[in-house]
């Protein structure tokens, strides 16, 4: 049951990653996105959107791993969750100019 869980959180967060990288950054809480002037929504979006995208595919891989070796999970997950909160706090530093 929990391999499913894998499954189900990374299809939604690779959905939600795939919506922000098309430019609709409104399922990113307001206060992430106030400051972000109309004109850079589309890059915020797509930095925003690929770093939810890169974790979202690394549980969905994580999901067909774990029938194969347990151990390789760690070396998986950890990398693209450190990778795609690169990317997340990219756009937030270039974009938004803070956390919040």
């Amino acid at each position: 049951m929990d391999e499913l869980m894998l499954l189900i959180w990374g299809l939604i967060i690779s959905t939600l990653g795939i919506v922000n990288i098309r430019g609709n950054i409104s399922t990113i809480h307001s206060y992430n996105r106030r400051k972000v002037k109309e004109e850079d929504v589309t890059k915020y979006g797509k930095a925003i959107g690929t770093g939810t995208l890169i974790m979202g595919v690394s549980l969905i891989v994580a999901f067909f791993l774990s029938y194969l070796n347990e151990v390789a999970l760690e070396f998986v997950l950890l990398p693209a969750i450190v990778v795609g909160l690169g990317f997340i706090m990219y756009g937030q530093f270039k974009y938004n100019k803070g956390i919040f």
